[in-house]
């Protein structure tokens, strides 16, 4: 797996998505902001992984991160989650 991911994260609570990339896996991630370790998505718990795609380099995942919230759009969003170069297995 490359060393690098954008991921989207889906709150039921809140129904609101969250986009962020991380280095230290997803499932490492998703647990710390379950457990409350990012301000923005504490009171959103519990969150769901939709969206996974890898990325040789922490620039090019953040790069992709910082294009998917310019779209501002939660449609964009929900293709991205259905469309096929969503790495994550449902």
């Amino acid at each position: 797996m490359k060393a690098h991911q954008t991921y989207i994260i889906f709150s039921q609570t809140k129904d609101k998505y969250y986009i962020g990339s991380t280095s230290v896996g997803p499932d490492l991630r998703l647990q710390r902001h379950n457990d409350g370790w990012t301000r923005s998505t504490k009171s959103g718990a519990p969150w769901i992984l939709k969206y996974l795609k890898s990325f040789d380099s922490k620039s090019e995942a953040l790069k992709w991160e910082r294009f998917i919230k310019k779209q501002k759009s939660r449609v964009f969003i929900e293709k991205l989650i259905n469309s096929d170069e969503n790495e994550y297995s449902k």
